[in-house]
């Protein structure tokens, strides 16, 4: 038993504390690391032409992708979410009404968080942004299927992402809808 206590002690000291020959080197950031994030994006990522300018979201209803962008024009972030082609129209729209929580009333059991409104679609009922919803506590896709047409008209985003439009687009946020 001492020798292993004298074991676990030797090994945590020598694993916690730095030895005195050690040197840190400093790196010279490569040019890529010097981009910023934003140009990065943008550069990935191209926000689509013809969607405006200044503080909005814009949605591509081909590409399954969304931009999140500010008033400055930089992309703040954009990711893929899973929708269906063509819905919601082309168009400009605001965010009219947020929910942390909301079901489906044409899908029983269907429960999803972090509810962004911000159109009517063909059937009357609301679309917006959401997390991948739940069907009786199972998830409908995984966050891998994302960028895929699913669904009945409202936009799938990962949990994160839907938690960032939720905490950004407040009621009146423009969004754009593009093909």
């Amino acid at each position: 038993m001492k020798r292993l206590v004298a074991v676990l002690v030797t090994t945590m000291f020598f694993w916690f504390v730095p030895a005195a020959h050690a040197a840190v080197i400093p790196v010279e950031p490569t040019p890529t690391e010097l981009v910023p994030p934003a140009a990065v994006l943008q550069a990935e990522f191209p926000v689509p032409g013809n969607s405006g300018k200044g503080r909005r979201v814009v949605h591509s209803t081909r590409q399954l992708r969304v931009w999140v962008i500010n008033a400055q024009e930089e992309v703040l972030r954009t990711f893929l979410v899973s929708g269906q082609r063509g819905q919601p129209k082309k168009g400009m729209y605001t965010v009219s009404s947020q929910s942390v929580t909301s079901f489906s009333p044409e899908l029983e059991g269907v429960t999803f968080r972090f509810m962004t409104r911000f159109a009517i679609g063909r059937n009357g009922g609301n679309i917006g942004f959401h997390e991948i919803p739940k069907r009786k506590g199972v998830p409908m896709q995984t966050v891998e299927e994302l960028g895929t047409v699913r669904g009945s008209g409202c936009l799938r985003a990962s949990t994160e992402d839907a938690k960032f439009i939720f905490a950004w687009a407040k009621p009146g946020t423009r969004i754009v809808v593009v093909p």
